[in-house]
């Protein structure tokens, strides 16, 4: 799996600029566990899908102000999350699951059947 950084086009073929959310990429022997911190982000707003051996995560923030006000400062006006992944074809793409608590999504992506460790049974002759 490796982090592809999307570049754009041209203005009219980009899509509107999003934020790159910081991602913990932990593997094991049976796969790859994905945290990724996506604060503001309901699950009505997020959108995970593979193209070919392409992850990509695309998230709308949902966070509004109350009625009548206005920001003075405003540090992050981006309200939109992108980050795309190439996944090696160890991975079993059809099996990954997601979850999202509390800002963060993990998504477990196991390993194919064929890239699973495996003991071999030695047979005595």
């Amino acid at each position: 799996m490796n982090d592809q950084v999307a570049n754009p086009q041209t203005p009219a073929q980009e899509e509107a600029a999003a934020l790159r959310p910081a991602v913990d990429v932990i593997e094991d022997a049976g796969g790859i566990t994905l945290l990724a911190d996506l604060p503001g982000v309901p699950k009505e707003a997020l959108d995970i899908r593979i193209d070919g051996d392409t992850l990509t995560l695309e998230a709308q923030i949902g966070l509004s102000l109350p009625e009548g006000m206005e920001p003075h400062h405003v540090e992050v006006d981006l309200l939109r999350y992108r980050r795309r992944f190439g996944l090696s074809k160890e991975l079993d793409a059809e099996q990954i699951t997601a979850e999202l608590a509390h800002g963060v999504l993990k998504l477990r992506i196991p390993k194919a059947a064929h890239a699973q460790p495996r003991k071999i049974a030695v047979a005595v002759g």
